[in-house]
């Protein structure tokens, strides 16, 4: 476990200028690139597929931080491992068997992830912790950008924390993240950072300092 890593998410960019934003954003200091993929079902939003995916690896060797918001998952694993994702994360609820959905992730050769909802407690993954590579917390409800932190999952961040306790676990929090509460949850345990408008809002201009704001006051001022 090492942080803290800022993951900065292209929902939020120009959707216009994508490939330049992910060039730029890594640039600018992003350790990871977040890539949510919503599929109108699991949530209420519509974003992209494998193909996107794909076109963008070519504009940053940043690891590709994929996060698959669709029901079921196991069907495109492949497709967005062959893309170019370096960690996919799938949610408990997308498919009856999670604990195959992890294996067949890490046989890709990728990080495997498991995500849950503000509303998942963390005793959902208790069985999968072996397993896993990382834990995405969400801290917004998902399926859209710009929402505020909700404090509450600071107690599922601090659970998992302990839960993991021995293994090498990326603990990543995801939704409302900016420089001023990000220090409450790296105080929870989480060392990867998914930041979207706080980082995009106003142009590429700014992504340095921005990055750089959401690290220092996540307690770090270098990657690692």
């Amino acid at each position: 476990m090492t942080g803290p890593i800022i993951s900065p998410s292209i929902l939020s960019a120009d959707f216009a200028n994508l490939g330049e934003e992910v060039r730029a954003v890594s640039e600018a200091g992003a350790d990871w690139i977040h890539l949510d993929v919503m599929d109108g079902h699991f949530v209420p939003n519509i974003t992209f597929g494998p193909g996107v995916v794909k076109a963008l690896r070519p504009h940053s060797a940043k690891v590709f931080d994929v996060h698959l918001m669709i029901a079921p998952a196991d069907p495109y694993l492949a497709a967005f491992a062959e893309a170019g994702a370096d960690a996919i994360s799938v949610h408990v609820e997308a498919g009856p068997h999670i604990h195959r959905s992890l294996q067949t992730i890490l046989n890709l050769g990728k990080r495997a992830g498991i995500a849950l909802n503000p509303g998942t407690p963390a005793s959902a993954i208790e069985p999968l912790i072996d397993m896993v590579d990382l834990v995405l917390v969400m801290t917004v409800n998902p399926g859209f950008g710009g929402q505020s932190f909700i404090p509450s999952t600071l107690e599922t961040i601090a659970r998992i924390k302990a839960m993991s306790a021995g293994r090498d676990i990326d603990i990543e929090v995801d939704g409302g993240i900016t420089p001023e509460n990000v220090g409450l949850a790296a105080a929870a345990g989480a060392n990867a950072f998914v930041a979207g408008n706080a980082v995009f809002k106003g142009g590429p201009a700014g992504y340095a300092e921005r990055i750089a704001a959401i690290r220092a006051g996540a307690g770090g001022t270098v990657a690692c």
